[in-house]
């Protein structure tokens, strides 16, 4: 049975509505659950040091907002509520410039050392393989892995996480009650069901909108000591959330991609800037801060699942590259076999780690590298 929420938890359900998480941090503690409600709007501005007319939006918005309602979904989904200042509210996202006023969380939420992974919504086969490679060694090896729920990049870190046994923590843009992308519900389901946690600022019916994802982003770094960035553009969310990293004080490290692949801008220019290079486990180990990291899993859980061997079209693919370098069309003209088919077999082989995507759009066999 649900704990029914205090005075002081309704109070900052309803701030949190509209009014900025700094300036509602300091309404509360300043009048508190006693004042505010016989509170005006000259005092919201007088203990916030904000302007009257804004203090009036947002004194309106928590005035109008249906707090009994909105407890009863966050009830109704199983959700608790986690308020700043709360002693299971995390130290380090506390520590942040604007830490939200509000937690909503579906799951184990406890504290850990965790690490974000971010990158594009439209990875490369390559961008896909170093996500789950990297993000499924660093859950091997205790930590926490977090990230956006976003198509691409997250969900494969989401879900090397969840392979390797290891919790995951996905901060959502939207409110709880309308995950997003929808196409992730599944994902989250099984987050929350295999002791992971969803996580949101946002009012339980909030739908999505696009100012809500920056904003979604600098609690995905600031949950984290490091943020890890496979692939992107160089104006991408990835490059918002390693910025939020870089000015909460946190590791960013970037991925090397192929230099003719434009998901790689977002790593270069990273790189180019002086952020770590993440080409294994042990790069990202060795840039958290000492005493944070946790205990490898012990010895007796179970292994992760050996990939699957080649098929017989995919062996008979790989025999045309021996120790070459071959693009599509090479490989289309010395198999006989048409594009599409060409492509899905070489998708296939990065997915079981036997080829590699090379410089000038070429793919070699992995060992001949």
């Amino acid at each position: 049975m649900a704990v029914p929420w205090t005075d002081r938890q309704r109070w900052a359900v309803r701030l949190n509505v509209d009014t900025p998480p700094r300036r509602a941090w300091d309404i509360l503690n300043e009048l508190g659950p006693q004042g505010l409600p016989k509170s005006v709007d000259a005092d919201w501005s007088r203990v916030s040091a904000a302007k009257l007319e804004d203090v009036a939006s947002w004194r309106r918005a928590a005035l109008a907002f249906d707090v009994v309602a909105e407890e009863l979904r966050c009830s109704s989904l199983g959700a608790r509520l986690i308020l700043r200042g709360d002693p299971d509210y995390p130290d380090l996202l506390a520590s942040i410039h604007d830490p939200p006023l509000v937690l909503y969380v579906q799951g184990t939420f406890s504290p850990a050392s965790a690490v974000a992974f971010v990158g594009t919504r439209y990875p490369t086969p390559y961008g896909r393989r170093m996500a789950r490679r990297l993000a499924g060694d660093a859950s091997r090896a205790g930590l926490t892995i977090v990230s956006g729920l976003a198509r691409g990049i997250d969900a494969e870190a989401h879900l090397a996480a969840l392979d390797a046994k290891g919790p995951t923590w996905a901060v959502l843009g939207t409110g709880l009650g309308h995950v997003y992308p929808f196409e992730n519900a599944p994902l989250a389901r099984r987050i929350v069901a295999e002791g992971g946690a969803v996580i949101s600022e946002r009012p339980i019916d909030t739908g999505p909108d696009r100012h809500l994802f920056p904003r979604r982003n600098r609690i995905v770094a600031g949950l984290s000591w490091a943020v890890v960035v496979a692939e992107g553009r160089h104006k991408s969310g990835a490059m918002i959330t390693a910025r939020h990293a870089l000015d909460q004080g946190r590791e960013v490290l970037a991925v090397p991609g192929p230099a003719d692949s434009v998901m790689s801008e977002a790593p270069h220019r990273l790189l180019d800037e002086g952020a770590a290079m993440a080409s294994g486990v042990a790069d990202i180990l060795g840039r958290l801060p000492d005493g944070h990291l946790l205990a490898a899993r012990k010895s007796s859980d179970p292994a992760p699942a050996p990939l699957e061997p080649p098929t017989g079209e995919e062996a008979s693919v790989m025999a045309l590259l021996g120790s070459d370098a071959l693009s599509l069309d090479e490989l289309v003209q010395l198999s006989g076999l048409d594009t599409t088919r060409i492509s899905s077999i070489m998708f296939g082989l990065e997915i079981k780690d036997k080829v590699i995507s090379v410089p000038g759009n070429r793919y070699a066999q992995k060992e001949a590298r």
